[in-house]
């Protein structure tokens, strides 16, 4: 079960207590933490049963909601402060989340932990100081862990998503003692200045779409990645795969181009930039 708050529910796992109590059956087997582990629950008439705890049958479970204990019963994994955030189920286990009903991660096809370790690979982590610009749910920063990274440093703007990451079992802890991973509430457009020349080794770069957050894709703030990065780092920029037809928009060359301006040399890799810190001064790069 979740370390933090206990158990959490989903729709089909709310769907399968029930089933359960109205056949009779007096356990079954199933996930508390969205697919991380098996959990043994004991079901009674009024209350289920897992570790010795129990609890209430959730009154309202509705479709693509996570749902955790607050103490007196099952409220949603969501928080409403200057937007709608919400942790989001998804087939694969490892859920993604919402900002005002706009899916965050990808899951369409693969799950969104199983992306990450892809997208990390390609910076090949072992033993670097990464950047992590938008945290999220932390999957870019837990396989940077799993890859042996020296140290991971990064900055989330939302502090209701660092809230889903407390109750998300699939996030890492950044509260661990002796973590290398440092996770700080801030925008990175403003507290990347904060960050010395030639600090980090690599950095992973997943922002918002560029309608919500343009800024995170302005020359100005690519010329402070390619400050931050030593000669050689490599760098990969999620864009998406923006429809050309629909939006209007060739987001992942117009990023290429800019980071080239910026002093980076790029390729376009699946669903974003794969760029590479070149040697020289800023606007030497020239695209593969």
């Amino acid at each position: 079960m979740n370390k933090h708050r206990g158990p959490l529910l989903s729709l089909p796992i709310h769907a399968a207590l029930l089933a359960a109590r109205d056949a009779g059956v007096q356990t079954i087997d199933c996930t508390l933490d969205l697919g991380r582990t098996l959990s043994r629950v004991d079901i009674d008439a009024e209350v289920w049963r897992c570790n010795g705890r129990a609890f209430a049958y959730a009154k309202n479970c509705k479709d693509r909601t996570i749902y955790y204990w607050d103490g007196e019963g099952f409220a949603p994994v969501a928080r409403f402060t200057h937007s709608l955030v919400k942790l989001v189920p998804t087939e694969w286990g490892a859920p993604t989340f919402e900002i005002d009903g706009i899916k965050m991660l990808p899951t369409a096809q693969v799950s969104p932990y199983e992306d990450a370790q892809r997208k990390v690979g390609l910076i090949q982590p072992r033993g670097k100081i990464v950047l992590d610009t938008c945290g999220g749910l932390g999957y870019f920063a837990d396989w940077c862990l799993r890859g042996d990274a020296q140290r991971v440093i990064s900055f989330e703007k939302s502090p209701d998503v660092i809230w889903l990451r407390t109750l998300n079992p699939w996030s890492p802890d950044h509260t661990a003692k002796d973590s290398a991973l440092t996770l700080s509430n801030g925008d990175v457009a403003e507290q990347i200045r904060t960050l010395a020349d030639t600090s980090v080794d690599a950095i992973l770069h997943d922002p918002p779409r560029f309608g919500i957050a343009g800024e995170l894709y302005s020359q100005a703030f690519y010329n402070q990645l390619a400050r931050v990065l030593k000669p050689r780092g490599r760098m990969f920029h999620y864009t998406g795969s923006p429809n050309k037809l629909t939006s209007r928009r060739d987001v992942p060359n117009e990023v290429s181009t800019r980071l080239q301006k910026a002093g980076f040399s790029t390729e376009l890799s699946g669903d974003g930039v794969l760029a590479i810190r070149n040697s020289g001064s800023a606007g030497s790069g020239m695209r593969r």
